[in-house]
């Protein structure tokens, strides 16, 4: 059986035999697997689940995988992987165009399949990665546990004040603008309620400072003015307590 606290995948693929043989590859290695055998199925968890990352086929009835890739890309950074029997070059320029992080051909190794699951779930969470967990300062996010803590002390948070804080950090030391973060977490038809970010980034910032009597955290989310917000790297907070 799948993990119930490992990271969630979006497993996209019409042909049955291999996607139920990836979906319990990756379900026994701690993935927890939701699947789509098509594009129009696949958008729809999209907007459902919000996944931490997507493993796409090319070849897919109806919306074509490229589309599905299109329309992903529109909303955030979620990594993107490519898993399909077209080996040719230009298709698999047209996928990293598209907005794929990678692209594995079929038939493939597992062992290689999972290290490129790895690298592309560390690349998303950035340099403060550190497999399923992100560090700046006293600050922790578990992707694995979607658990939030400051100097061991859990920070309660909303699955949205949790989404959005992902998202910054994902982004640490470079600005996401306010069409970005509403679209990647409240979903596409959302870009100009930036009144939404406000309160939730309201919020975080108050939990944070809740759980930091020393207030290293005081600084960690940067309004930029008509732009969007900033977290600030670990040598920001640094500096700023120099």
């Amino acid at each position: 059986m799948p993990s119930a606290d490992g990271p969630e995948i979006l497993l996209v693929e019409d042909d049955e035999p291999t996607r139920r043989m990836v979906a319990a590859n990756l379900g026994a290695r701690g993935y927890r697997v939701t699947e789509a055998p098509d594009g129009e199925s696949a958008l729809r968890r999209w907007e459902q689940r919000r996944p931490d990352l997507v493993i796409v086929d090319l070849g897919l009835p109806g919306i074509s995988g490229l589309a599905v890739i299109h329309r992903i890309r529109t909303d955030g950074a979620t990594p993107i992987l490519v898993l399909s029997a077209h080996d040719q070059e230009r298709d698999k320029v047209a996928a990293l165009d598209a907005g794929a992080d990678d692209y594995l051909t079929k038939p493939f190794g597992v062992a290689e399949l999972h290290a490129r699951l790895r690298a592309a779930l560390r690349r998303t969470l950035g340099p403060a990665a550190a497999g399923d967990e992100i560090r700046i300062g006293p600050l922790l996010l578990s992707t694995a546990k979607h658990r939030v803590e400051v100097d061991g002390n859990e920070v309660s948070l909303t699955p949205r004040e949790y989404e959005l804080l992902k998202v910054l950090l994902a982004h640490a030391g470079r600005v996401a603008s306010r069409a970005r973060l509403l679209r990647a977490v409240w979903g596409a038809e959302y870009t100009t309620e930036n009144h939404y970010l406000h309160v939730h980034v309201a919020a975080i910032r108050r939990k944070l400072a809740a759980v930091d009597p020393d207030g290293v955290l005081r600084r960690l989310i940067v309004a930029e003015p008509g732009v969007g917000y900033r977290i600030h790297d670990a040598e920001e907070l640094a500096s700023d307590e120099t």
